[in-house]
């Protein structure tokens, strides 16, 4: 039997996942990264994105914004700003946060408004996959 990745997907309202999967690709911060078992220790911040956990040939998919990834030798925890299955999120609602997101940039400067523009080009990635 294949070795697996211990998974926890958590965010202030719930657990989202907590099991064992073959990889995790996820939004870090410095672009995307791909998580197999026995990865290096490492921790990395989260930006807006999908998360994508593969167990044999089924993909599940998790909106995330913000928060925190840490890679141990017992597994993989991903602390989450807000999160969700991205099967509840429409591309009506993905549209209304873009918009949302788009009026609040105009009102922020420097690193807050490069900080703003990547959570928006995150959102906008998003459509491929609702």
């Amino acid at each position: 039997m294949a070795e697996k990745l211990n998974v926890s997907l958590v965010s202030p309202e719930r657990e989202l996942f907590s099991g064992a999967v073959d990889q995790v690709d996820l939004p870090a911060a410095e672009g995307a990264m791909g998580i197999l078992p026995n990865h290096a220790p490492l921790m990395t911040a989260v930006r807006t994105g999908a998360v994508t956990m593969y167990d044999g040939g089924q993909e599940m998919r998790y909106f995330v914004q913000g928060g925190f990834a840490d890679v141990t030798p017992a597994g993989l925890t991903i602390l989450a700003e807000r999160a969700m299955p991205l099967t509840e999120m429409s591309a009506e609602t993905l549209r209304e946060e873009i918009e949302a997101a788009r009026a609040d940039l105009a009102n922020l400067s420097d690193e807050a408004a490069l900080a703003h523009e990547a959570h928006i080009d995150g959102l906008e990635a998003l459509f491929s996959l609702v």
